[in-house]
């Protein structure tokens, strides 16, 4: 069970209409907003969940993030893989813990953080990150959310397929660039027959694109999806549908590497789409 709150911790602080303010609390600072100024040491030294009140007489409560508050919130370099998108991506792909996953771009860090907490510390992370802005900004993301990198995540600058010849081997595969199909040719080199690739883009042509390549590559089980997520408003009075909601951020692709090799794939497909003898 989490103890009381700290100095220099993060706190999600939740005002009377439900909006959200990611806070670090520091002994002797404030929190200023529309509803008043909140003393850090009214919310230090106690427990998550305690109700503070501004000089105005606003309530706030204070909770620990959730990796989705913090996603949402937290400093970005690049765009954030939405939390409804990193959920599939998840259970699609698969990843459990103790699992051996292989992830490009870093990007943020937002995708990068949940594959830490799904593998766990059984598990390896590895993220390849090509611009070394975004890097710095996921490293400080990373540490931040988890008080420290965590010791089975290992943060690479360069391109995914500078893995092809380190030996590794890795159970999954995470994508998140403009050209995963690209990546292909390095990951029959690291990545095990059964293992998942997932891959997050955001057009239809490039999902195409990747779709034909893994079937071209003898990947099975290919599945491409988009989660459309829509909030309720629910009270006493009536139940509707929100007014706003986040609806389409991205297609997700996976599928499962077959022991077929790229020509033998090819191959199978021509025979398949070749015309019957008469």
């Amino acid at each position: 069970m989490a103890g009381p709150f700290e100095t220099g911790e993060r706190a999600l602080l939740v005002d009377e209409k439900g909006r959200t303010f990611l806070v670090t609390l520091r002994a002797g600072a404030s929190f200023h907003h529309h509803g008043g100024v909140v003393a850090y040491d009214d919310i230090i030294g106690f427990p998550e969940g305690i109700v503070v009140v501004s000089r105005n007489g606003h309530p706030l409560s204070c909770f620990r993030p959730r990796l989705a508050d913090f996603a949402l919130k937290m400093p970005r370099g690049a765009q954030v893989i939405y939390p409804k998108d990193v959920a599939l991506m998840l259970m699609h792909g698969d990843v459990y813990p103790g699992a051996r996953v292989l992830e490009a771009g870093t990007g943020s860090g937002s995708l990068c953080m949940a594959l830490c907490r799904a593998t766990g510390p059984k598990g390896a992370v590895v993220s390849y990150e090509m611009r070394e802005e975004f890097q710095a900004k996921a490293r400080d993301n990373i540490d931040s959310f988890f008080g420290g990198l965590p010791s089975w995540l290992d943060l690479r600058s360069g391109e995914l397929q500078d893995v092809a010849g380190t030996g590794e081997r890795f159970d999954r595969v995470v994508l998140d660039m403009p050209e995963p199909w690209q990546t292909l040719d390095a990951l029959d080199a690291v990545l095990d027959p059964g293992g998942i690739v997932a891959g997050y883009v955001p057009t239809t042509g490039q999902m195409q694109t990747f779709v034909l390549d893994l079937e071209a590559h003898g990947y099975q089980q290919i599945l491409s999806v988009e989660a459309l997520v829509r909030s309720w408003h629910v009270t006493k009075r009536s139940v509707r549908p929100d007014h706003r909601m986040v609806a389409h951020t991205g297609f997700i692709i996976t599928g499962r590497r077959t022991s077929i090799r790229p020509s033998e794939a090819a191959g199978s497909a021509g025979a398949a789409g070749a015309p019957a003898e008469g």
